[in-house]
């Protein structure tokens, strides 16, 4: 084998509490995380919060990602001063912190660039500060995100976070509509009725989302910064997640149907094993293997799974039903990340 081969990814899944119930699960979450060698993404309100949060970090030398709150807008001065907060606080101990973007970085272009440059000469001045991801999540245009990102290229501190789920989906619903105008494809799962009608179309508006997420992939790599991943499957028809969106879903299912299509009652996710595999190549080839981090970014399911080795931490508990989901969702999160260090490996066997 080639002696420069590289080491591991940065690897991370979703590391919060989703279901009910007390610090047990968080002692679950560690001790699965930990099992598995994953690192964490964890969601965080405060630095207070995160500083609890912390105190269940996988190892002391698991990386970290924090997700900053949903409402933080790097446009607003209090945000971004949010923001230096969390750096200035968590800098050598957390890898990177997410943002989400805003359509005004790109209707208000002029005001983004000075605000952005503001932000990253005083991120700059903070010893080993994390790096600061744009999450794609308001729906821009993809070429339109990439644009903004080669704005901004030479910001030290600044890169782009890629949510393939999202890409994808608004990549399906964008084909859809130019087949059928004014229609959104995501509802569909709600007209059982109209479906088998348009079932063909879906899957075609469907099979465009990996080409646009690819295309994304390969026009941030070239910019030659550290890009972050959120990984996760998606099919405009799911009604898999509790949350009521269509993506968030594992690598290792497909998506069921009221109805029988080309045999079966089913259809593949929109990425899928082979999917991610070409994500991760792309990922490879065009940042480099030391600039890539991937997070699992998969919500949990009602599904259950006994607690084993960890029934002890919940002998307190009577109803285990909480547990036990819990317990299921972060052994999805580690197939899945099995899954994606086996693509991984595959790349750099195949390339030595």
């Amino acid at each position: 084998m080639n002696s420069s081969f590289p080491p591991r990814p940065i690897t991370l899944g979703l590391f919060e509490r989703r279901v009910a119930g007390d610090d047990s699960l968080m002692e679950l979450a560690r001790r699965r995380f930990h099992q598995a060698d994953l690192g964490a993404e964890m969601h965080a309100e405060t630095p207070g919060e995160l500083d609890r949060l912390m105190k269940f970090r996988p190892s002391p030398k698991a990386p970290v990602v924090v997700h900053l709150p949903r409402n933080f807008n790097l446009m607003e001065e209090d945000a971004r001063t949010r923001i230096l907060d969390f750096a200035s606080s968590f800098a050598g101990r957390v890898y990177g912190l997410v943002v989400h973007d805003r359509a005004e970085m790109v209707t208000r272009r002029e005001s983004f660039l000075r605000v952005a440059r503001e932000l990253d000469s005083r991120l700059t001045q903070i010893d080993r500060c994390p790096i600061l991801f744009l999450e794609y999540a308001v729906g821009l245009e993809p070429e339109t995100f990439a644009r903004l990102f080669e704005s901004i290229a030479e910001l030290a501190r600044f890169s782009a976070c890629v949510d393939i789920g999202h890409v994808g989906i608004w990549q399906a619903r964008s084909a859809y509509s130019q087949m059928h105008p004014g229609e959104d494809i995501c509802l569909l799962k709600l007209q059982n009725v109209k479906l088998p009608q348009v079932i063909a179309d879906v899957e075609k508006a469907a099979a465009s989302a990996l080409p646009a997420v690819l295309n994304l992939v390969e026009a941030l790599g070239r910019l030659g910064k550290p890009v972050h991943f959120h990984l996760h499957d998606c099919h405009p028809l799911s009604t898999l997640s509790s949350f009521g969106v269509s993506d968030h879903l594992s690598f290792l299912q497909e998506i069921p149907l009221g109805f029988e299509y080309r045999g079966k009652r089913s259809v593949p996710s929109m990425f899928g094993c082979a999917g991610l595999s070409q994500v991760v190549v792309s990922a490879i080839e065009t940042a480099g293997p030391e600039r890539v981090s991937f997070t699992l970014e998969i919500h949990p399911t009602a599904d259950r799974l006994p607690l084993g080795d960890a029934a002890p931490l919940f002998g307190h508990w009577r109803d285990k039903t909480n547990a036990e989901q819990m317990n299921h969702w972060l052994s999805v999160l580690e197939q899945n990340h099995n899954l994606l260090l086996t693509l991984w490996a595959q790349y750099f066997t195949r390339s030595c």
